[in-house]
């Protein structure tokens, strides 16, 4: 984590952050032990919750309790545990909250928007949320929160609201949803988005696709690949990592898309781009690697082959339809592995395995984030994004909207790995430069 490491030498001695509170909603990984650690070494305060589920290393999570911050993650939460934490990172005593907050996939910023939204239901018609009106699930248990909260402080939301400076974004879906809440002027708050930094993008890209082992000669997953037909939903840059990885270990890849730019790449490849009700009854393995919600559909997976595989590696944690499938009347749900799940379904009793419960796989089942290299710029993106926000707070520069990083800091991250690597960056003369 060269950049990092850089940043602790740069800034610690002058504590940018010093007494700043800081709330995180981003996987508790070791690569996210060390932001965190790299937030406190600039003198951050610091309550951190996971923005996934399973996706804590209960290690990392322990360490940086024992050292660094206030963490309310572990691997293997309920739904419920899971906003419980969310909430808990997010309140700093009474009538306080963050100045900052890290978010990765938006659920920080939806439960203050949802909370903001009850207060104001509330003072105009006396009526706390009712949380049975709604059918989702996971909204009647943040709507749960909220209204238990209100109980004891109407206004904990809006208090919150007045202090936080502002928000940086690593997550595409919720970056698609923040640019949506400012174009219909419902975004409360200034959000860098760091998703969509340059040095991020080049990175993840350049990083994903590696030789299969550690030669570059097959692995025994790789055999077990060979010669089957792997889906994967959605041809962006996780997308193509994925159809890469999966193509190398000697699969037969077909492409679905949206986005004819997309689809002419995949074409261009050598792959085949058909749609996923073309071939939802002939592959073995799908993988989503788009947002949205239930890209594979509870009938799309009753189409499927038996003991399909079916997981989630796109950028949000609904792309398959769980709910659909929990509820299916009389399907039946077999535990194998840890969180390898058979699901029978009663009519066919054929049935399909679902890695990660729909969830990011990539979180949920291996050690986290795969590249130190890409964590390092991802993560020196939050910390130049947070830097920014707060030296910047009194200027006027960041409004209640959506910024990219700001070029001259994307550059910042770039150069604060350059050391590391052993590189030496060519200045130009004043004459060269004009």
């Amino acid at each position: 984590m060269p950049a990092l490491m850089s940043c602790r030498s740069e800034f610690g001695p002058v504590q940018p952050l010093k007494g700043v509170r800081i709330t995180g909603s981003h996987h508790m990984t070791i690569p996210t032990a060390a932001l965190i650690e790299t937030l406190t070494a600039l003198g951050a305060e610091v309550r951190w919750c996971s923005s996934n589920a399973f996706s804590t290393q209960d290690q990392a999570a322990a360490a940086v309790t024992r050292d660094s911050a206030a963490v309310f993650a572990w691997k293997g939460e309920t739904c419920q545990e899971y906003w419980w934490c969310t909430e808990r990172a997010l309140d700093w005593g009474p009538g306080s909250g963050p100045d900052l907050i890290v978010d990765d996939g938006g659920d920080a910023i939806l439960l203050i928007h949802e909370g903001i939204k009850a207060e104001e239901a509330y003072e105009s018609t006396g009526h706390l949320p009712d949380p049975a009106s709604f059918d989702d699930p996971e909204l009647q248990i943040v709507l749960t929160i909220i209204r238990d909260g209100m109980e004891t402080d109407p206004k904990r939301y809006h208090k919150m609201k007045e202090r936080l400076i502002g928000v940086s974004e690593g997550n595409a879906t919720a970056v698609e949803r923040l640019y949506r809440m400012q174009a219909n002027g419902s975004l409360l708050f200034p959000t860098i988005n760091v998703n969509d930094s340059v040095i991020k993008t080049k990175f993840q890209h350049l990083c994903g696709c590696r030789p299969s082992g550690p030669d570059g000669r097959m692995t025994a997953t790789d055999v077990e690949i060979a010669g089957k037909v792997a889906v994967v939903c959605g041809y962006g840059d996780v997308g193509k990592d994925r159809a890469a990885a999966l193509r190398e270990a000697g699969a037969c890849v077909i492409v679905t898309e949206i986005d004819p730019i997309c689809a002419l790449q995949a074409s261009m490849e050598g792959l085949m781009v058909l749609t996923l009700e073309d071939v939802v009854s002939e592959a073995d393995i799908f993988v989503v690697t788009a947002g949205g919600s239930k890209g594979i559909t509870v009938d799309h997976m009753r189409k499927m082959k038996n003991n399909a595989i079916v997981c989630n590696i796109g950028p949000s944690d609904n792309a398959i339809d769980m709910p659909g499938l929990e509820t299916f009347p009389g399907v039946k749900r077999i535990t194998f592995n840890l969180q390898t799940d058979r699901w029978i379904f009663p009519d066919t009793q054929s049935g399909v395995i679902i890695l990660a419960e729909g969830r990011l796989v990539n979180m949920s089942r291996t050690t986290g984030h795969p590249s130190p290299l890409t964590s390092s710029c991802s993560f020196a993106n939050q910390v130049m994004a947070q830097l920014e926000l707060w030296m910047e707070r009194e200027t006027g520069k960041y409004e209640k909207k959506v910024y990219v990083l700001p070029k001259h800091l994307d550059e910042k991250v770039a150069a604060l790995h350059l050391g590391e690597l052993g590189a030496k960056l060519t200045k130009l003369s004043k004459e060269h430069a004009d």
